[in-house]
């Protein structure tokens, strides 16, 4: 990613900052520190033994790059929004909600992956299946820490729709209505994206691999895709009053950004620096994920003949007990097969096109730059 400033007022911000440009991650910040204020009452009012339910979510809303967050306010601001106005709160507010569902996602994502670990420390249900262990519970404790987990996610979840609804609160109803809409249709892709991954998980691996690769775009569509970046911008351009042919431009152009961002992040399940992704190197490989990295990989292979790699891919993808050692023998073949080099070209394809449809649109400035920086930000990720 460039490291060169960028020019916003008369200031030059680096690349790294930008999500604090215009004080949005503050913004966003203070709105969820509020938020755990009220859930800590909340919940104390229901029972004191519910406290660590805050402290989790309080845990999971203290990391994350608001990046949705940020291309909310950034399309907001690119299709007129004024800061420093109430709907800028509103907007802010908004973000917050994006946070909340992520969070929500992140929970339940974590459960159905198995993960061990979420930014770099246990996974909400390891965190509470060690709890039940330290306090000497009755019962399994796995099923204890899959089910706080669960539950965890639900109180994200009906917390994302109580800062959605108040920030819309005075909002003119068109306006929210339309914003509403967005909003309730990210939500349900989802939910669909995650079952498809379930069911992709599900489907017997490496017997085709056309359509192990479909089913891989697929759910990065549904799952992430549009949530991540797509969503997010055609919020902001809604909350700004954009037309349907403006929020048409937008999401034809954050659906390739929001792809190319997901395969970023699919490379570096598998190449990245643990430091970096906060979670073990390789961990997409113990967890088994179909990604598009994995089924071009396993296309290669057969393509050229190397049965090996192909049987070695087809058997120890999600092989929970692979030792570090097993995972740089899988990653490096993968590697083998080049098919780091066309996912790499996949990610230049779509950026290319979420960049030209970027830059060709009349947005004003400084928003317009920033929201190429931002893209460059999401998909530019090395490490």
């Amino acid at each position: 990613m460039s490291t060169q400033p960028l020019a916003v007022d008369g200031a030059d911000v680096p690349a790294g900052a930008l999500v604090d440009l215009e004080d949005v991650r503050a913004g966003v910040d203070h709105v969820l520190a509020e938020h755990v204020v009220r859930l800590r009452v909340e919940l104390a009012a229901v029972s004191s033994d519910a406290g660590r339910l805050a402290d989790a979510v309080e845990a999971m809303l203290s990391g994350g790059k608001r990046l949705r967050a940020a291309f909310c306010w950034w399309s907001w601001r690119a299709h007129g929004g004024q800061p420093g106005t109430r709907e800028a709160a509103a907007v802010l507010r908004v973000g917050a909600a994006l946070e909340l569902f992520q969070a929500a996602a992140l929970f339940h994502d974590d459960v159905m992956d198995g993960s061990d670990t979420r930014r770099g420390k246990p996974a909400a249900h390891r965190a509470f299946a060690a709890l039940h262990d330290e306090l000497g519970l009755e019962g399994d404790a796995e099923h204890f820490g899959t089910s706080s987990a669960i539950l965890l996610g639900d109180l994200a979840l009906v917390a994302s729709e109580q800062v959605f609804a108040a920030a819309l609160a005075e909002a003119p109803l068109p306006r929210a209505l339309r914003a509403r809409g967005v909003f309730d249709l990210m939500r349900t892709e989802v939910t669909v994206g995650q079952y498809l991954d379930v069911l992709a998980q599900s489907q017997p691996w490496g017997v085709d691999p056309a359509a192990d690769e479909e089913r891989a775009r697929e759910v990065i569509r549904a799952k992430s895709a549009r949530y991540s970046v797509e969503h997010p911008l055609t919020l902001g351009a809604a909350l700004a009053d954009a037309d349907d042919s403006e929020l048409d431009a937008v999401r034809a152009l954050g659906l390739p950004l929001g792809e190319a961002f997901q395969l970023r992040d699919d490379v570096l399940g598998v190449f990245g620096d643990p430091a970096t992704t906060g979670k073990p190197a390789g961990d997409d490989l113990r967890e088994g994920k179909r990604t598009v990295l994995a089924t071009r990989a396993h296309r290669r292979a057969l393509e050229r003949g190397d049965t090996a790699t192909a049987e070695l891919l087809r058997t120890s993808l999600g092989e929970r007990s692979l030792t570090d050692e097993q995972v740089a023998v899988l990653a490096d073949a993968i590697r083998s097969t080049g098919a780091v080099e066309e996912v790499e070209q996949l990610i230049d394809e779509l950026f290319g096109v979420a960049l030209d449809r970027l830059t060709a649109r009349s947005w004003r400035q400084p928003a317009s730059d920033v929201l190429v920086r931002l893209a460059h930000a999401a998909v530019d990720r090395r490490a």
